[in-house]
């Protein structure tokens, strides 16, 4: 009796397993085959999947939201196109081929350069872009893409002063004006010890303290110098110099989206393979100019 029950309660079993895939099956057929769990996860791990992450939310939203300080000629800039007051830079053409390429639409936010990294953390905006330099303090708090341009650090002082100037000890009896959380700033403060440090938020802002005699000099990067040297001829570029490693500017991302990192690499990898880089700084250096 008890080989009889377990008999029958094997074929019962059976005829259950038999029953539930043939309902499976059915269903299949009537509802478009579902996929398994193990077949979606199978799935997303093949080349060519579905993104995930922030590049899946950024194509989802389609938009691309950037956070910049437009106050960093030729990387970033305002400048008036056909009457109205644009954005312009070759940081920002670079953000609207990255936009482009990820399928979606550019959305640019302008604010202050020691507000953007907050800015990011806050999901705010999808990434930064704005002649940021890698340094082992920002690294901390988010990712960087590769490095896509280097400039060289000078120093920005009236003409009248160009021959003041000699060593960087006479820097160091100067007042010095930085750009707020600048990699500028922190040069100021290690290679100018002494000099009274003035930071201040934008670099328009910086100029007109030059100019108006309330700083000395100021420590800036050679492209954006250079443009201002070729508006006011009331401005140099003093041949003191700080000493330090050209500053490579890259893309900041939140931590932890590196498929977003990698779609990112790729249009810059692009960019400068082909030299497209090259001409879209001529080209912003030579807008700024006018």
């Amino acid at each position: 009796m008890k080989k009889m029950t377990t008999l029958l309660a094997a074929v019962m079993l059976l005829a259950s397993i038999t029953a539930c895939g043939e309902k499976n099956q059915d269903d299949s057929s009537k509802q478009g085959a579902a996929p398994t769990a193990a077949v979606s996860a199978a799935a997303t791990a093949t080349p060519g999947a579905a993104a995930t992450g922030k590049l899946a939310d950024v194509k989802k939203a389609g938009k691309l939201v950037i956070g910049t300080s437009a106050d960093y000629a030729p990387y970033e800039f305002h400048k008036n196109i056909d009457g109205k007051d644009t954005i312009v830079g070759f940081d920002i053409e670079i953000a609207k081929t990255i936009a482009n390429d990820m399928g979606v639409k550019l959305e640019i936010k302008d604010m202050g350069f020691d507000g953007l990294l907050a800015a990011l953390d806050a999901g705010k905006v999808d990434f930064v872009i704005s002649g940021m330099t890698p340094n082992a303090e920002r690294e901390k708090i988010v990712d960087f893409s590769k490095v896509y341009y280097n400039a060289e650090q000078i120093i920005l002082v009236r003409a009248e002063d160009k021959d003041k100037f000699k060593s960087m000890d006479d820097i160091k009896k100067a007042t010095v004006g930085v750009q707020t959380a600048s990699i500028q700033e922190d040069l100021a403060k290690k290679q100018a010890e002494g000099a009274t440090i003035k930071s201040i938020g934008k670099i328009t802002d910086l100029v007109m303290q030059l100019k108006g005699k309330k700083v000395d000099a100021l420590f800036m990067e050679s492209p954006v110098a250079t443009g201002y040297v070729k508006k006011n001829t009331d401005l140099v570029i003093s041949n003191v110099k700080p000493q330090a490693d050209k500053a490579g500017s890259a893309i900041a991302v939140k931590k932890g989206n590196k498929e977003f990192v990698d779609q990112i690499n790729k249009t810059l990898d692009r960019l400068m393979g082909d030299k497209t880089l090259d001409k879209l700084v001529t080209e912003a250096s030579a807008l700024s100019a006018e």
